[in-house]
């Protein structure tokens, strides 16, 4: 059990490489994606294929438990120049209280 005390947002950055078998592999990394992003684990996952781009923020302990994390995919093969930051702040719509609608 995580202590919540001490779980910062870190922002992963990373490029990877495809092949034929880098394909056939999303599916398996799609699930385990959706599983941590159901575990409350991964706020927002976005991918450029154009630059063979993947920004993550998510929901950690330590830079450690990152890395972990991101090993647990089935395309971690395929990742190239890893970066983690731990973030000081996170402010966006969706951390937002939702707006009243008076009846």
């Amino acid at each position: 059990m995580v202590n919540e005390d001490n779980l910062r947002k870190f922002q992963v950055t990373l490029q990877f490489v495809m092949d034929e078998h880098f394909m056939t592999s999303i599916p398996s990394h799609r699930k385990y994606i959706n599983e941590l992003i159901e575990e409350e684990r991964i706020d927002q996952y976005l991918v450029s294929m154009e630059s063979q781009t993947l920004w993550i923020t998510l929901t950690g302990t330590d830079k450690e438990e990152v890395m972990k994390m991101l090993r647990g995919t089935p395309l971690y093969p395929y990742f190239r120049k890893i970066r983690i930051d731990t973030l000081f702040i996170v402010d966006g719509l969706h951390y937002r209280f939702p707006a009243l609608q008076p009846n």
